[in-house]
């Protein structure tokens, strides 16, 4: 059922509604469910307060990423309070604030789960693409995915760490311990939480925005970038690692080209456009390109405790649950600096 809320027609003590897709590329509509859905074993039930809109929700809704075959509801940096718990759930308690990210579910016997590197899980499924996300009132998640949040923000601040700032934490993990000058490709909604976090490490971060973005480049000078300019122009020192959180795969070329050898660049998204050729020479001197992959456990519970000894400002864009078109347009057209995010 679509539309307005049908519950003086139904009696109903608890309607409640999500944002869903019904193939790619159309626009989410409003759609109203008569029941709570009830967690089964090892399921928790949370009454979302936030989510965060992550560019990983625009390759899903315009179909770069496969469709999972049935009707989508967005959203994986999803903020709420634990309703239900399922049978078998230990460590969680009614009422509590928690976090879900997008890893949603892995099955814990294949040799990546066991090695601690469950987000290379074969069988991995994925809040907000397979599973249903946060774009919503209530939503289903398998509680050893779900994240205790620093207390020191609100809800709408949390929602983008769970996955802007989960992911942009691998990413920047992986550009090594001794990393001192970082370059950011990309400056939204990950790159500003990280460039926090580097400068209270003592690194000098240099961000690289879309040609002419003076929002963007504003804003990470004030959250202590060194330098901000066009993802175009070259860095003004040799960069130990560049982490590129804009899905454009010209931008490896260049960022190979701007770090020193022995240097790091890091891919940080789900989905990038095909990385044009490039000379060898580039990439010669012991230079590096990797992606990142999902996130891990552990990946959450340090990123979470960082976030509670770092005081990150969270640059939040609100939008009511019901315009979830309006925030995925305006992030698609890069309308804001910062992150946007839902509210029920």
């Amino acid at each position: 059922m679509t539309g307005t809320n049908p519950a003086a027609a139904s009696g109903c003590d608890a309607p409640w509604c999500a944002m869903e897709q019904a193939s790619p590329g159309r626009p989410l509509q409003q759609v109203w469910r008569q029941r709570l859905p009830e967690p089964g074993p090892g399921q928790v039930r949370i009454r979302v307060a936030a989510c965060g809109v992550c560019r990983t929700d625009l390759h899903v809704v315009d179909g770069d990423l496969p469709w999972p075959g049935h009707a989508v509801v967005p959203g994986h940096e999803i903020v709420g309070r634990v309703g239900a718990l399922g049978a078998g759930v230990s460590g969680l308690t009614l009422g509590q604030r928690v976090g879900v990210p997008w890893l949603g579910w892995t099955c814990g016997r294949c040799e990546h789960c066991l090695a601690g590197r469950e987000n290379l899980c074969p069988e991995a499924r994925f809040m907000g693409w397979q599973m249903a996300g946060g774009y919503a009132e209530q939503v289903l998640a398998d509680a050893r995915h779900v994240f205790a949040l620093p207390p020191a923000y609100n809800d709408e601040e949390a929602a983008p760490l769970l996955c802007a700032g989960l992911i942009g934490w691998r990413a920047y993990a992986m550009a090594g311990p001794h990393a001192q000058r970082i370059g950011l490709y990309g400056f939204g909604a990950a790159a500003h939480l990280i460039a926090q976090v580097a400068v209270h490490q003592g690194r000098e971060v240099y961000a690289f925005t879309r040609p002419g973005d003076a929002a963007a480049q504003d804003l990470a000078r004030r959250l202590g970038a060194v330098w901000a300019g066009d993802s175009e122009q070259p860095a003004s020192q040799p960069l130990d690692a560049a982490l590129l959180f804009a899905p454009v795969g010209a931008l490896v070329p260049i960022a190979l080209q701007a770090v020193r050898p022995g240097g790091t660049v890091v891919c940080a998204g789900i989905h990038m456009s095909d990385i044009p050729s490039f000379p060898y020479r580039w990439l010669w001197g012991e230079r590096r390109i990797v992606s990142v992959a999902n996130l891990t456990r552990r990946d959450g519970l340090d990123f979470m405790r960082v976030a509670a000894e770092v005081p990150l400002r969270v640059s939040v864009h609100r939008y009511a649950l019901a315009r979830a078109n309006d925030a995925l347009e305006d992030l698609r057209a890069g309308r804001f600096a910062g992150a946007a995010v839902l509210t029920t």
